[in-house]
């Protein structure tokens, strides 16, 4: 009975593990997105994707240095974040300095998730003002290069749900022409689905936070989605037929504690 106790020990704590090269991120998730609308300036560009940092968590002020490490280490083009930042006031504002820290040339550009929206959120805005991180709250920005260009949407994933979430008056996929290559940036992967986003030619979304929680990564009893398994963690596709890729994020929720459900930073470059 000992020995079995001290496998699954020892099972949990390899299934939870962090990298020895960067605390706090168990592993880089790399994926090339090939499509005719990326424009020939952005062919080899690179975004970094960090979500559900959920300070303090299992997620300290140690795994943050390692990933604050990990993000200008790959050096990429730009940084975007995918929303639930805290879970108590007190962490926005060292989260944010942090994560400034980066200064990827492009700069960083962030949605907020439902955690945000319930509490801290007004700290939240301005702290990522004060640190010049892009909060984009339904709204489309531009990265440009030269004569070429390529969209950023953050999509108001919780507007009508939550009464610190800003409300929404006209979606930005109206304005959003099908030649320009858009990414979507949410909380949720959820989003694509319910709103039938289909001027997006990429997403990207944590929320799930692979299941935290898994029988040997292959399945999870909770997954944060209506979607069961569908968007659980990597690389999928909407119904309209959208990449959609979900990152298991690097904090926990209700309990701290992961099992085969990686911490992940996601790298995405573009291909013309």
């Amino acid at each position: 009975m000992r020995r079995l106790a001290l496998l699954l020990l020892t099972i949990c704590t390899f299934a939870s593990c962090t990298s020895l090269r960067y605390t706090g991120v168990s592993r880089i998730r790399h994926y090339d997105i090939a499509s005719p609308d990326v424009p020939e300036a952005f062919d080899g560009y690179r975004i970094a994707f960090a979500s559900d940092f959920h300070l303090e968590s299992k997620f300290k002020e140690r795994q943050l240095r390692g990933t604050v490490k990990a993000l200008q280490a790959l050096a990429p083009d730009v940084i975007m974040l995918g929303g639930d930042y805290q879970e108590g006031c007190e962490f926005v504002e060292p989260l944010f300095e942090a994560l400034a820290q980066a200064t990827p040339p492009d700069g960083i550009f962030a949605v907020m998730g439902n955690n945000d929206y319930e509490r801290c959120t007004e700290l939240i805005r301005s702290a990522m003002q004060k640190w010049g991180i892009r909060l984009l709250e339904e709204e489309v920005d531009t990265i440009g290069r030269g004569d070429e260009h390529i969209l950023v949407w953050g999509a108001n994933a919780y507007a009508g749900r939550y009464p610190t979430a800003r409300a929404v008056q006209t979606l930005p996929a109206e304005h959003i022409v099908p030649e320009d290559f858009t990414i979507l940036l949410t909380h949720t992967p959820d989003y694509v689905d319910d709103a039938g986003v289909t001027a997006a030619d990429l997403a990207l979304a944590g929320h799930t936070h692979g299941g935290q929680v898994t029988l040997f990564g292959l399945y999870a009893p909770v997954t944060a989605s209506k979607y069961g398994m569908r968007y659980r963690s990597g690389l999928k596709r909407s119904r309209q037929g959208v990449p959609v890729i979900v990152s298991n994020g690097l904090g926990t929720s209700r309990r701290p504690i992961r099992v085969f459900a990686p911490t992940d930073v996601v790298v995405v470059t573009l291909r013309h």
